[in-house]
């Protein structure tokens, strides 16, 4: 499918999410991170919100659960209407059950990994899922720098799926911006989350396209 955008509305104006999700008509997906205070040392948002967010959203939304229990959890996301529903890797208890149900429920089905887990343990369940997602800074709080020491596992990531034969997506979330997404793309990436990077800009729509062109131009 190519170059992905998904805007991050972690670094959007909560009070007026309908009005910031236009502002981004023009991306992919529209990124919602949801985060427990549990698994991460953050609160955001639930499936009551999320459920409204599918709603009004112009483009398809990509949940990232950040969350424990998303065995028990995760699912409602994907009745809601979310189009990919992302749980991860260190918090799942049944991951091939869990993607198998988000499947079920309509939803792509992402496995997300912390910037300290490795990918290998995770490669034969790579058929089972539709999206790996590399943390590229510690998940729980947006606007921070770009690891470049998980760009090599971006690369097994891509090598991995490669092997395998799969159309699996490769997407990277932590510190996208003009000055790092080409570094995640020449290592594999093909979906990218930015926050700052969009919400931050002037004109958010720029951004995205900005975003776009030097992803698919480092491919």
């Amino acid at each position: 499918m190519g170059v992905q955008i998904s805007p991050s509305i972690l670094s959007a104006d909560f009070a007026n999410l309908e009005s910031e999700l236009a502002r981004v008509a023009g991306a992919d997906w529209a990124h919602v991170d949801v985060m427990d205070g549990h698994f991460v040392p953050n609160l955001t948002l639930g499936l009551p919100v999320v459920e409204r967010l599918v709603q009004v959203s112009p483009v398809p939304v990509d949940v990232h659960l950040m969350i424990e229990e998303p065995d028990r959890w995760a699912p409602g996301y994907a009745e809601a209407g979310a189009q990919n529903v992302t749980f991860h890797a260190e918090s799942a208890a049944a991951p091939v059950r869990l993607a198998r149900e988000l499947r079920r429920a309509g939803a792509r089905a992402g496995l997300a990994l912390k910037p300290a887990t490795p990918v290998e343990p995770f490669v034969d369940l790579l058929p089972e899922v539709d999206m790996l997602l590399v943390m590229t800074v510690e998940p729980g709080f947006g606007g921070q720098p770009f690891l470049d020491v998980c760009l090599p596992k971006v690369r097994r990531a891509r090598e991995a799926v490669r092997a395998a034969g799969l159309d699996v997506w490769v997407q990277v979330d932590g510190g996208i911006s003009p000055a790092t997404i080409e570094r995640a793309a020449e290592a594999g990436a093909d979906v990218f989350v930015a926050g700052s990077a969009v919400y931050g800009a002037p004109d958010a729509a720029a951004a995205v396209e900005e975003l776009r062109a030097l992803a698919a131009a480092a491919c």
